[in-house]
């Protein structure tokens, strides 16, 4: 689009917006606003509205708290669920000396965009993003409790969930997404709408607005939506597929005709860093406690270091299509990540990969699922970690992460992560209630 602030005072005025929520993230992903009314709009455009960041997670200490909000300007557009007109922008954090704060999730990955195309590369992600739809309770509570008995693709159930994904897509469309797809996934309440791939810092900024729109659109179906990895034991969890390419000079980086599956050089490199880099980025791509019990065998989460270019049991898959559309999917992360900080480690990754020409193994077209342990070893094929504090540790020893983050997300993130970790592994859970209290 590439507004000016002229054209979006007058596109403001026009609509007689109300208020304007300028909007941003915490370093954990979490979705804040400062909400303006329209007379402060000139000055908001200007990069002049205040706010205390020591009350936001990770930003900053106390001594220090002054920040303002620069507004992005393509990021104008009215919320279609109000009855007022509210408009909604997207924001960089600054500092009152006129610099970028290095503690904003989306300057960490505008940073690693400015990398590669110090490379001649931009990069494009495009996320299927799943999600449950559950009842709230009579007290206003969200439950677990659902109505919905569908699985993958079914047309049925006719209920509240299917009403919710309609108008969730209809949403989306009014603001500006090319919605692909959207269909029941596997498990009962679950569902997963699929938009068009953008550049990877669009795409970060449409994550965060897919995620306001579906529980604003879910509440008034009378649901709660959650992006919680694994919020029902034995069923399927909710993952971020992400579909990823590079571009150079408007062609796609990763074809080549002549290649092996038609892979470019630079395609298998970045499919080499990734492999190498991946239990190390998991913490950030997979960042709660409750992500690594969706990341276990035997519910299609992938669990296993590997890629292929046939099969959707490896880490790593590259979709057939060809040309201008290929691409990888890095089929890891879920929803609950930052995707500012996820798409900037992956990237990352995969740079490292490029320059420091890591060749990955062959790919692997054996169903890894159905292999042993043993089978597993023979082959070279290591697991994910299998706990928030495995993949915080990983973190620590690989130095691309603080790189990637930068001193300041990187100490935050790891410092809030490690008390996450040590306050569900002190907790008394129910489970160990109902094994151990009559037995012992």
């Amino acid at each position: 689009m590439g507004y000016t602030a002229e054209e979006i005072l007058k596109l403001a005025h026009d609509a007689r917006v109300s208020i304007i929520r300028l909007q941003f993230v915490d370093i954990l992903g979490v979705i804040k606003n400062v909400a303006i009314p329209l007379s402060q709009l000139e000055k908001a455009l200007e990069g002049k509205i205040a706010f205390d960041g020591s009350s936001i997670e990770g930003f900053t200490r106390i001594e220090e708290s002054d920040m303002l909000l620069k507004p992005d300007l393509n990021s104008f557009i009215l919320l279609p669920w109000y009855d007022t007109p509210i408009a909604r922008m997207i924001c960089d954090v600054y500092l009152p000396d006129g610099q970028p704060f290095s503690g904003d999730p989306r300057y960490v990955l505008k940073r690693v965009l400015s990398e590669a195309a110090e490379l001649g590369y931009t990069m494009n992600t495009g996320p299927e993003i799943e999600f449950f739809l559950f009842k709230i309770g009579e007290d206003g509570v969200p439950t677990t409790v659902t109505h919905d008995e569908g699985s993958y693709f079914d047309l049925a159930p006719v209920d509240k969930g299917e009403e919710a994904r309609r108008d969730i897509v209809l949403y989306l469309e009014k603001l500006g997404f090319e919605v692909e797809a959207a269909h029941h996934e596997v498990a009962s309440a679950q569902h997963e709408i699929d938009f068009k791939y953008a550049d990877a810092l669009t795409t970060a900024d449409r994550v965060a607005t897919f995620k306001v729109v579906t529980r604003t659109v879910a509440q008034r179906h009378g649901l709660h939506a959650t992006f919680m990895p694994k919020p029902i034991f034995g069923i399927n969890g909710s993952g971020m597929h992400t579909n990823l390419s590079l571009f150079r000079d408007g062609k796609n980086a990763f074809f080549d005709p002549e290649g092996p599956y038609q892979l470019s050089q630079e395609a298998f490199y970045f499919i080499g860093g990734l492999l190498k880099h991946v239990r190390s980025f998991t913490a950030v791509t997979n960042p709660l406690v409750n992500s690594y019990k969706r990341l276990v065998p035997g519910y299609e989460a992938p669990v296993y270091i590997a890629w292929s270019a046939m099969n959707r049991t490896a880490l790593i898959r590259v979709p057939a299509a060809r040309g201008m559309s290929t691409r990888l999917e890095l089929r890891s992360p879920d929803p609950s990540c930052n995707p500012y900080l996820a798409f900037a480690v992956i990237l990352k990754a995969g740079l490292d990969g490029i320059q420091n020409k890591i060749t990955p193994p062959e790919s692997f077209a054996k169903n890894i699922y159905h292999m042993t342990d043993e089978e597993r070893v023979a082959e070279g094929i290591l697991s994910l970690p299998g706990s928030l504090k495995e993949a915080l540790d990983e973190m620590a020893r690989n130095p691309l992460l603080r790189e990637a983050l930068g001193d300041h997300v990187y100490e935050h993130f790891m410092e809030a992560k490690r008390i996450e970790w040590d306050v569900y592994r002190t907790q008394v859970h129910q489970w160990e209630l109902d094994q151990y209290l009559r037995t012992f």
